[in-house]
């Protein structure tokens, strides 16, 4: 009776520390084919690193003991996988706000399919992607996400 007493207690313990500190992807299980790789040069070379997904990244200075930061131009991306890649750190798309504004953005030339291309790209499941260069995103990820397709 003591030993399933401290199993429940623990359990509840778990439970209000992923309350409140956030359901990490860390904690939820590893779906098959939901990966993708990130490598700092065109045609998947030089340095690289892997995250398995779920996986949300507000920024990437200290991703696997290295900065990643505006350093990423190529991707492989699994099955199960897709992928959100951000201009902006804390995945944040800063460009957008200027749609709320259309008079600044008309007297800047910038229009709304702009907004659109420059603040975020969204990559979908097994795509290969050679260059960044050729989306206008050449080393400007600064924050990502990598979700699962169940």
């Amino acid at each position: 009776m003591k030993h399933i007493k401290k199993t429940i207690q623990r359990l509840i313990s778990l439970l209000i520390l992923m309350m409140l500190f956030g359901y990490s992807s860390t904690v939820s299980a590893k779906i098959e084919g939901c990966w993708a790789e990130f490598y700092e040069d065109a045609q998947f070379k030089g340095e690289s690193f892997r995250l398995q997904g779920p996986s949300f990244k507000r920024n990437l200075v200290k991703e696997q003991g290295k900065n990643w930061d505006k350093r990423i131009e190529s991707i492989l991306i699994g099955p199960k996988a897709t992928v959100t890649v951000f201009e902006n750190k804390n995945f944040k798309l800063t460009l957008k706000e200027m749609a709320k504004h259309p008079v600044l953005m008309k007297s800047l030339g910038i229009t709304k399919q702009d907004i659109l291309e420059d603040s975020e790209i969204i990559l979908h499941p097994d795509s290969k992607i050679h260059s960044f260069g050729e989306y206008n995103f050449y080393h400007k990820i600064r924050s990502l996400k990598v979700e699962c397709k169940y």
